[in-house]
């Protein structure tokens, strides 16, 4: 589902808090998403819907019309209802929501250069990052991997690249695309771009925050 901006943002060990840690999952045990594998089921519709953080810290979902808690049996009827198939909104289990890393960053740098390539339209919720980081130098990121990265009181190790899939040219997360990223990161950058990170010491980020290397591989 579309996510949220963050002024200011909590990382456990975990990554972001509250990340993916929600799902919505079928009879079978997957997991509703933009594409089909062992552990997801394509369900574009899942796109429909928001979700947010609200004081106490709770989940609601939305789409056009109407709000509802996280795992609420009236979400949970509506959601079955339009993708015409019984699912359920429920907590991280066994099997794990996020994929090859807790957190994902990507730079300005980055993104203008393909903006600037490709002539794409360079919307970082395309990405669906948690973190955007000014820099002058595109694909910096990249010479990160092994290396441990410093924002607010956060401390990452950075572990690879992120490998796209064909979630980047579908709607999603409040964008429609205008153009296409995925045939020239195909052809061009392996399908890969942004980085995938752990988290070494949880704390606390927030816009205007200072993104420092701190340690190399």
């Amino acid at each position: 589902m579309g996510g949220e901006s963050l002024d200011l943002a909590r990382f456990d060990a975990r990554g972001l808090e509250g990340d993916r840690w929600f799902a919505v999952e079928d009879a079978q045990g997957h997991f509703a998403s933009g594409k089909n594998t062992r552990r997801f089921r394509r369900r574009d519709r899942v796109f429909d819907f928001s979700a947010r953080t609200t004081p106490p810290g709770q989940v609601v979902v939305t789409d056009s019309v109407a709000e509802w808690p996280a795992g609420s049996a009236d979400l949970n009827q509506h959601l079955s209802t339009v993708m015409d198939c019984d699912v359920k909104v429920r907590t991280e289990g066994d099997v794990p929501h996020q994929d090859a890393g807790a957190v994902s960053l990507v730079s300005t740098a980055t993104l203008r250069w393909c903006a600037e390539r490709w002539g794409v339209d360079s919307d970082p919720r395309r990405l669906r990052v948690n973190i955007v980081f000014e820099a002058d130098e595109p694909f910096v990121e990249e010479s990160w991997t092994g290396c441990t990265v410093s924002v607010g009181s956060v401390r990452l190790h950075i572990v690879g690249p992120a490998t796209r899939c064909r979630m980047i040219d579908i709607a999603q997360d409040g964008v429609t695309p205008r153009t296409k990223w995925l045939k020239p990161l195909t052809s061009e950058r392996d399908m890969a771009l942004a980085m995938y990170a752990q988290v070494i010491t949880p704390g606390e980020c927030a816009v205007d925050d200072r993104l420092t290397l701190t340690t190399t591989a």
